[in-house]
């Protein structure tokens, strides 16, 4: 076979990144690459064979084993020569088959199919290889790395924020704990989609008129034949496989990959020279600019994003591939074709938030001196929420205002809230009794420093924390 230098291929995820995520990219290109993709459908026809000669009770471990080296050794450059006399593409399968195994078995490939019966469950085991075999190991490995993160710094203070403002204090840990909840669940749910891909064995418009001549069980002999490929008959076919099955699969990892790069836009931002609280791994011949030596760009995250921003819009052609006219058209014939580069974005997009989570480092000293001083116009403004809480619960009506009015009052002098809060000697006398009721050790000092009120962002940080790394294993 000809060796095609990879930079004259047009689609970047063939030469630019199957160089930076190589591993990522052969591990794809075993399950959905084209010459995976002939491979698979010639698997689906060794096991339309078996099934024959099950039923027949002439199968042997000898032929099965021929029948499967026979599909896995088929050459994707003699099957598109056939094509080119054929004008078909699995017509063109069929026949390099019929090349390679004996006059007695030849006459059983394809008997009974029609293409796609081959396509989709071809399709479907090529969806639940690649899941199982290498998206799902990426997405796990990323869920292990935010779980350890969240557990390590899942007392380590940050202030929280809100449409960008400054909110109320929190913790790293729990910072990452979203992502932790949010993706640990769309991977089991991945995981539990890639389980019910289906495939078919019922002819042209789904009624098993072929199959009917042959055996007087056609959906037995179908059982048989997606059992030899690890699964299950679709409940109900017309020519195609009921396509929702793949459609969830692929709508859940883009939920997925929603997530991720929600999780790559916050750790960009945490990156801005006027935060400074996390920071990615910068080895030390990486250039951050071509003209200023100093930065250091977050650009992994900012790559993880924009694979995201390509590759989401996808998923309308995925919704559309649900319509076809009457019992079959071609009209997902081509378009489906791009899933695979759907699931090597998708893919590769995980592979690189996992060489920017494996290395990212909180700076705490970062993260302290912004809790600190946190509040926007008021520092230590974000400690005017539980003084208005405290002083309810001690019974003052208005607390809200009267704690809008010191928040106010700071601005106005430029002291700290904890300044103008002691100032006020009746509010802040009741708000240090509500302390001492809750048991809160130097309730007089509580409010100098906003670590005191994280809430449960520690204990529950470290709870999801191991809740999936438990169920990632």
């Amino acid at each position: 076979m000809e060796t095609r230098n990879i930079f004259e291929n047009l689609s970047c995820i063939d030469h630019r990144y199957s160089l930076s995520e190589k591993a990522a990219f052969d591990g794809l290109s075993q399950y959905i690459s084209e010459q995976a993709s002939i491979r698979s459908c010639a698997r689906c026809e060794a096991a339309l064979v078996k099934a024959h000669l099950k039923v027949r009770g002439k199968l042997t471990d000898e032929l099965a084993k021929t029948l499967d080296d026979v599909a896995a050794n088929i050459d994707p450059e003699e099957v598109y020569a056939e094509e080119e006399k054929t004008k078909h593409n699995i017509r063109a399968l069929v026949n390099v088959m019929k090349t390679k195994v004996n006059a007695e078995i030849g006459p059983l490939i394809h008997l009974g199919a029609t293409s796609v019966d081959i396509l989709d469950t071809a399709l479907s085991c090529r969806m639940r290889d690649v899941t199982k075999n290498v998206v799902l190991p990426e997405l796990k490995q990323l869920e292990k790395y935010l779980c350890e993160i969240a557990e390590r710094e899942c007392a380590t203070p940050q202030v929280g924020r809100t449409h960008g403002q400054h909110a109320v204090p929190i913790t790293f840990g729990w910072s990452i704990a979203e992502f932790v909840a949010r993706l640990g669940k769309s991977i089991l749910r991945i995981e539990e989609l890639s389980n019910d891909l289906v495939g078919k064995l019922a002819g042209p418009v789904g009624s098993y008129n072929g199959p009917s001549m042959i055996v007087k069980d056609p959906e037995e002999l179908e059982r048989i034949y997606t059992e030899f490929l690890g699964l299950k008959p679709s409940e109900y076919s017309n020519q195609l496989v009921e396509p929702e099955h793949v459609l969830r699969l692929l709508l859940e990892m883009n939920v997925a990959f929603g997530i991720i790069a929600n999780l790559a836009d916050d750790l960009r931002n945490l990156q801005r020279s006027e935060i400074g609280e996390v920071f990615e791994y910068f080895a030390s011949t990486q250039v951050g600019s071509s003209t200023m030596p100093q930065k250091r760009n977050p650009w992994n995250s900012e790559h993880v994003k924009s694979l995201w921003k390509a590759m989401c819009p996808r998923v309308i052609t995925f919704y559309m591939d649900q319509i076809s006219e009457h019992q079959r058209d071609l009209t997902n014939s081509a378009s489906q074709r791009f899933i695979s580069d759907y699931v090597s974005g998708f893919t590769m997009a995980v592979a690189r938030m996992n060489s920017v989570v494996k290395g990212l480092q909180a700076d705490k000293e970062g993260m302290a001196k912004n809790l600190q001083g946190a509040g926007g116009k008021v520092k230590g403004g974000v400690l005017a929420e539980p003084a208005y809480i405290l002083l309810g619960e001690a019974g003052v009506n208005d607390g809200h205002e009267v704690i809008r009015k010191i928040t106010l009052e700071a601005e106005k002098t430029g002291k700290t809230f904890f300044e103008v809060l002691k100032t006020h000697e009746e509010a802040f006398a009741k708000i240090t009794a509500q302390l001492e009721k809750l048991g809160i050790e130097n309730p007089a000092t509580f409010f100098e420093n906003p670590a005191n009120y994280c809430g449960l962002a520690a204990v529950k940080s470290k709870r999801l924390a191991q809740k999936y790394a438990e169920l990632m294993k």
